[in-house]
């Protein structure tokens, strides 16, 4: 399945040029056109899944496979110092492209580069609620 307006689809299914880095008959990986660091990728399903929750669990297991697989080439044949694998689900978190993707970003000492977080702090009680309310 395609979105006809998503530009994530036509590039993954080869209407928009791209620097590929990797493709086979579920996806296309590109390195991305604003980087955060030098190899800085998106794997990108060829079917489209507007985010996480709709896109089908075979296909969220292959890009896992996916982005271990090319997760350790970049970062050996890069030199990177690690990586971070980054998923952006909804606006709230980011996502500007409404076509599941992942980010594949090589890691380098001292790249500039800020994709933490700040740690909040949380009692055991308040841990024990959250539980309660996720699990129901």
């Amino acid at each position: 399945m395609r979105d006809e307006n998503c530009i994530f689809c036509k590039i993954a299914n080869g209407e928009i040029p791209s620097k590929a880095i990797y493709e086979d008959e579920d996806f296309k990986v590109i390195l991305d056109l604003g980087p955060a660091t030098k190899g800085h990728a998106l794997i990108l399903p060829k079917a489209h899944a507007a985010n996480l929750f709709e896109l089908p669990e075979e296909t969220a297991a292959k890009a896992m496979v996916l982005a271990k697989k090319l997760g350790k080439q970049m970062t050996e044949n890069l030199k990177a110092d690690g990586l971070n694998l980054v998923q952006n689900n909804g606006e709230a978190a980011g996502q500007t492209v409404h076509h599941f993707h992942l980010h594949l970003i090589p890691r380098y000492e001292n790249d500039g580069q800020h994709i933490l977080w700040n740690p909040g702090e949380v009692s055991q009680e308040e841990l024990e609620e959250i539980k309660n309310t996720i699990i129901g």
